[in-house]
């Protein structure tokens, strides 16, 4: 079973036609000539986005936004380059969770960001068990390998925000620059990181100090 492509995460097209992207798709003739290889901004969902839970985020009614990540959605929006979400989903894998139910989570969370001002373009994720031995499960990269190749992405200068171990290798072995965000997992997995000597990548409280890095760097 291939990474997952969230099916209602649409990319407007400079013409305002909305297309999904995917492999094989078709693009309309302004759309091709326009396309140009672009930077883009990766974050992981929960722990980022939305609180992690030890159980998992099994429903809508558990998906807990955090604090400042709508408005930093809404910042990071003006950027005009690519949001794309990256997660690892185990819990498909482990037969807690469905597809229909991650994708729902998936769409409210996109619609409750778009209504605050903010944009996702893509979410694509895996869906495997942590020992499917797969290519798309982070600290893999093909979950950004995969965003990539669909939306003509400039991994080497992109940008992913996540809260673990696994974003950062993801990130480094994709050429992507990786920030690590404290909240969620991320004190415990600043620990690990530090313990296997793993460095290039930038440490910040949340999504919101994240994005005000970005943009000062890329004034």
């Amino acid at each position: 079973m291939p990474p997952r492509w969230f099916p209602r995460a649409l990319l407007r097209a400079r013409n305002g036609t909305c297309v999904r992207p995917a492999v094989g798709v078709v693009f309309t003739k302004e759309t091709v000539v326009t396309w140009v290889l672009r930077p883009a901004i990766f974050l992981d969902r929960d722990g980022v986005i939305n609180a992690n839970r030890s159980d998992y985020v099994k429903s809508w009614a558990e998906c807990e936004i955090l604090p400042g990540s709508q408005d930093a959605l809404r910042r990071l929006a003006a950027l005009h380059w690519p949001v794309v979400v990256v997660t690892n989903q185990s819990p498909i894998g482990r037969g807690i969770l469905s597809m229909e139910t991650v994708e729902e989570i998936n769409t409210r969370l996109v619609t409750v960001i778009a209504e605050a001002g903010g944009r996702i373009d893509l979410v694509v994720y895996c869906p495997h068990h942590p020992e499917a031995g797969c290519g798309c499960r982070k600290p893999q990269p093909g979950l950004l390998l995969y965003a990539a190749n669909a939306l003509g992405i400039d991994l080497g200068h992109s940008y992913l925000v996540g809260d673990a171990e696994s974003d950062v290798l993801a990130a480094q072995a994709a050429g992507v620059y990786p920030i690590l965000v404290l909240s969620g997992r991320g004190e415990h997995q600043l620990t690990l990181l530090r313990e296997h000597k793993v460095d290039h990548f930038h440490v910040v409280a949340d999504l919101s100090e994240a994005v005000t890095w970005i943009l000062a760097r890329e004034e």
